[in-house]
Parts: C-alpha cells; structure tokens; sequence
C-alpha cells in the first residue's frame, strides 16, 4: 500500500499555522493546525466540536461560501480541515481564519445543537472553544507557519515515497 501524504509530515517539526494539505482533483486541503502536535495537549473534544459547528457556519456564509466543500476536525484533535474550489493561497485563508475567529470570540452560542440537528449535541463547549481560538488567532498574528517539514518514507519494495 502506498504511504498516505499527510502521514509524511514531521509532526514532531509541526507549528501551529495553515498548510496545504495536498491540491489533487481541483480542490484544494488546508491544514488549520491548532496545537503544536505531540508538545502540547489537544484541543478538548467538546471544544473542537464547537469550534467545527461555528467554523462551518462562518465559512459556508462568508464571501468564499460557493468554493467550500468541506470543514471539519483532524481526528487527532489538533486541527481543523477545510477543502476548499477555486485557487486561494495559505495568506488567503490566513486572512479568511482571522476573520472566521474574531467572528468567533463574539459569538454568545453554538449554532445547531439540538438532538435534531446534531448527532451529538451535547458535547460542546463555548467557552475552551473560544479560549483556543482567542490563542490560535495570537499565533496566526505573531509567528504564522505555512511550510511542512517533511520525512522521506521508504516503503517496502525499496521505493521513497515523499510528498513534495
């Protein structure tokens, strides 16, 4: 079996910040890294629910909405993925997230979470949902990353699989 990309990623070199995740049949894959993977904790799983259900509202209403197919969390809790059409560069979407967060830090609810319209509504929380965003919005201000470090995989026919 061929390596999957994202698993070539050095995540022990991984800062917070927005990546391309990979660009392949028109659509493009950020990488909105939250944490600092393996250094420190995960973003809480209620919060990071929270933060998916105002991110998505947010992106699916904002100026880009026509271009965006997916927004949802990294199952390693330390981020988030957006899959967007169109062509935008990790400084648009650094643009478009700051905007999306301080949308964010103002809000006084969670949008959709009712048992009607959340498959589990009662895991969120709007307060360390706002505590992450308030510090990944310092980060995107003060030390923005947007460069992978990359490991080379070697797979077992001897072939090196790297994600360039």
């Amino acid at each position: 079996m061929e390596v999957i990309q994202s698993f070539t990623i050095d995540h022990t070199q991984l800062k917070p910040g927005i990546y391309v995740s990979r660009q392949d049949k028109g659509f493009t894959t950020f990488d909105l890294r939250i944490t600092e993977p393996n250094k420190e904790p995960a973003v809480a799983p209620a919060a990071l629910h929270s933060i998916e259900h105002l991110m998505a509202t947010w992106f699916r209403n904002s100026v880009v909405k026509d271009d965006v197919v997916y927004v949802g969390p990294m199952g390693c809790l330390t981020g988030m993925y957006i899959v967007m059409t169109g062509s935008y560069s990790t400084h648009d979407m650094r643009t478009l997230t700051t905007q999306c967060l301080e949308w964010i830090l103002t809000q006084d609810s969670v949008p959709a979470t009712t048992p009607e319209t959340c498959g589990n509504y009662l895991l969120h929380d709007l307060p360390m949902c706002k505590w992450e965003c308030k510090r990944y919005l310092q980060r995107l201000t003060d030390d923005f990353h947007d460069e992978y470090a990359k490991l080379q995989v070697q797979l077992k026919d001897g072939r090196i699989f790297a994600d360039a």
